[in-house]
């Protein structure tokens, strides 16, 4: 398993992992989508591409996770890196799972168990019909280490023991 440091874990994320599937994913879209939504990887948005987030990845040791991770490599070599064009692992990673989504397993988490930032943050409402169905949920669709851990403070989410340093064994 793989996933961002700008993500909190509320409950074990294991019991989720239903099946075999050789790759398990969380949308990075803010759309709600029904309780009931389909596992399979979303359609191509605008850009030609799916918007999946590649801040929380489960792989299993598979034929299939294998091609999907060679892909993304492929994908990773052929992209720009520069600061200028903005280019990062996600939309290399969603070009490797649209290219690799008849050879892999793939399955989609229950966006109400894994939200991303965009909708958790920013949609009240859904949050209290969700409430307590939270199983991880990353802190993205904000830039910048001390606001995410502002938003995670406000939100009562900021789980770090800010008087480890007083332990008798040290600063844990």
């Amino acid at each position: 398993m793989y996933n961002d440091v700008d993500m909190v874990w509320l409950k074990d994320p294991f019991p989720y992992l239903e099946g075999n599937h050789d790759i398990y994913f969380m949308d990075d879209m803010a759309t709600v989508k029904p309780w009931n939504h389909s596992h399979d990887l979303p359609p191509p948005g605008k850009k030609g591409r799916p918007y999946i987030c590649s801040c929380m990845i489960f792989l299993r040791p598979t034929i299939g996770a294998k091609l999907v991770l060679q892909k993304w490599i492929e994908e990773l070599q052929e992209q720009p890196w520069t600061r200028t064009k903005k280019s990062n692992d996600q939309p290399a990673f969603n070009w490797a799972l649209m290219k690799t989504e008849k050879q892999a397993d793939m399955y989609l988490l229950p966006q109400p168990a894994f939200p991303t930032g965009g909708l958790y943050f920013k949609n009240k409402t859904w949050v209290r019909e969700t409430n307590g169905s939270q199983v991880i949920i990353h802190n993205n669709y904000i830039l910048g280490f001390e606001k995410k851990i502002k938003r995670f403070r406000d939100y009562g989410l900021w789980l770090v023991d800010e008087h480890a340093s007083e332990s008798p064994l040290g600063k844990l």
